[in-house]
């Protein structure tokens, strides 16, 4: 039996993300934004809400960290921000905010480095986890608390970021099979009776 995987967001409904996102973004910073991608997972979203922000000068930068103990909160800054932030509007951008703790430890950081005003948006959050009160104020699209998702920058071992949709998977599968979804590559495009059967689980896409 194929394991199990569903598309939660595909390809259309994450430009409809990024565009509502975009245009939320350049609505609430007339005066320019520094976009800020956490590497390596916001990296692909970032680069599409970039684009989608069109009539506001926009910056970017990035901030890099080391895997932390899980729950724990602490982890070590690797790249820091290369770009002066003083007096400047800067979006925080996650690829998936899960407890809150690597965000707001993030956020103290940016907001000592000077910035004017610090928001956060993530591509998917899963509040259902949190442990620090976070609200982000851009949200892509919510998932359940037990969703294993990839793609779009999500990963496995650094697998699958490069998927363009997020697919929810079976996390023990992948486990026992880092290979257990490659028939996922080159099939997103396809429609869904051409894509593998083990696409075709219950369900579909989240609540935006």
């Amino acid at each position: 039996m194929s394991p199990r995987s569903r598309v939660i967001l595909d390809r259309a409904e994450l430009a409809a993300i990024v565009q509502r996102l975009g245009a939320a973004v350049e609505a609430d910073h007339p005066d320019g934004v520094v976009l800020i991608g956490v590497l390596k997972g916001a990296l692909v979203f970032l680069a599409d809400l970039v684009r989608a922000v069109q009539h506001v000068e926009v910056l970017v930068d990035f901030l890099a960290i080391s895997r932390y103990a899980p729950n724990s909160g602490r982890v070590r800054i690797v790249q820091d921000v290369q770009l002066e932030l003083g007096g400047r509007d800067v979006v925080l951008v996650e690829d998936l905010i899960d407890t809150g703790l690597t965000c707001a430890y993030l956020l103290q950081h940016v907001q000592g480095l000077g910035a004017r005003r610090v928001e956060v948006c993530t591509m998917l959050d899963r509040p259902g986890r949190r442990i620090v009160p976070i609200t982000p104020r851009y949200i892509g699209a919510t998932i359940a608390d037990d969703a294993f998702v990839l793609g779009v920058g999500l990963h496995h071992h650094d697998r699958y970021r490069n998927l363009p949709i997020v697919l929810e998977a079976d996390r023990s599968a992948l486990d026992n099979d880092a290979d257990a979804f490659t028939a996922w590559y080159g099939s997103a495009a396809r429609s869904s009776s051409e894509r593998p059967d083990f696409a075709m689980g219950a369900g579909g896409t989240l609540a935006e």
